[in-house]
């Protein structure tokens, strides 16, 4: 496998198919924003015209796109993946997007004779980077041993949760748990803060204590804690709001459709939604402190 066609070079996308293309395969790029595809030339990539034109040879197709419709119209509609793919394609989805639509895209590739799975990811900007992101992965194992060289050049940790959509809905409740320690986190501070504590001291406090977690550790919300943070550049990359705000969206109707009752998921999705109205949306989920310190920073322009 030597041929990769990459779709959808965001904040995650292009440092993932750069990885790729450092590991030495031979990666054809595709993206709507041409500075994005730009970037991954210089890199080394080859640019495609289109992203049919970008899979027609690729032995393997990687897509990191934003949500259910991005998905589904590039992969079923006429003259898309689908329909453009050589015989024998792996498809390998790391979008974060409802399990249901995982499977109705997985089931059209296998009817097509295709091998796919969807492989979500954790870990953010900076792991897409490192190439120590983790796959949380649904679908056959042979398409997942399949898969693995490719994977293992872009992350660290690799988990099968088991068929189709089952990668998903892992992620989605990963996402929720990391929506309300987020929020959690920053309640906290504020209040250390209010009562005239350093943001720094109070935060290595609690992470040698039991209110340890990672947004607290590895993704300080509060400007000036910890570099290499979104918080630490008026909080622009990395994961941003809206994005949280759809994957808080996806949980709620898991939950609903499960019938699993998820009284602080439903909270925090409010809460974030108020945020985005709020002029923030494009701004990192972490900025979601500035609803409780609104001098922090000003919403993006």
């Amino acid at each position: 496998m030597q041929h990769i066609a990459f779709i959808g070079l965001g904040n995650m996308g292009a440092p993932m198919a750069r990885n790729l293309v450092a590991a030495g395969f031979h990666v054809s790029v595709y993206d709507l924003a041409p500075a994005a595809v730009a970037s991954l030339v210089e890199a080394g990539a080859t640019a495609a015209a289109s992203a049919s034109a970008a899979v027609q040879t690729a032995d393997a197709v990687i897509t990191m796109l934003p949500a259910n419709k991005h998905v589904q119209e590039l992969y079923l509609a006429a003259g898309g993946v689908l329909d453009s793919a050589k015989p024998g394609a792996l498809f390998i989805d790391c979008s974060t997007i409802a399990a249901d639509v995982a499977r109705q895209v997985a089931q059209a590739a296998g009817e097509r004779g295709f091998a796919m799975i969807d492989a979500p990811v954790s870990g953010g900007t900076a792991g897409a980077a490192a190439g120590t992101l983790t796959f949380i992965v649904g679908g056959s194992e042979a398409a997942l041993q399949q898969a693995r060289p490719l994977l293992e050049k872009m992350g660290k940790n690799i988990f099968h949760a088991g068929e189709a959509g089952a990668g998903q809905v892992a992620k989605i409740c990963n996402n929720m748990l990391l929506g309300i320690l987020m929020v959690g986190t920053a309640e906290a501070l504020n209040l250390g803060v209010a009562h005239g504590l350093d943001p720094k001291v109070l935060s290595d406090i609690m992470a040698k204590s039991s209110g340890r977690n990672w947004t607290l550790e590895v993704y300080n919300p509060w400007p000036g804690v910890m570099e290499g943070t979104p918080a630490s550049r008026n909080y622009t990359g990395g994961f941003g709001t809206a994005l949280m705000l759809k994957d808080l969206g996806l949980a709620q109707q898991s939950a609903l459709s499960a019938n699993a009752p998820t009284p602080l998921g439903g909270l925090v999705r409010q809460l974030y939604q108020m945020h985005a109205q709020a002029g923030y949306a494009q701004q990192d989920f972490s900025s979601i402190v500035q609803m409780l310190q609104p001098g922090l920073q000003t919403p993006a322009a």
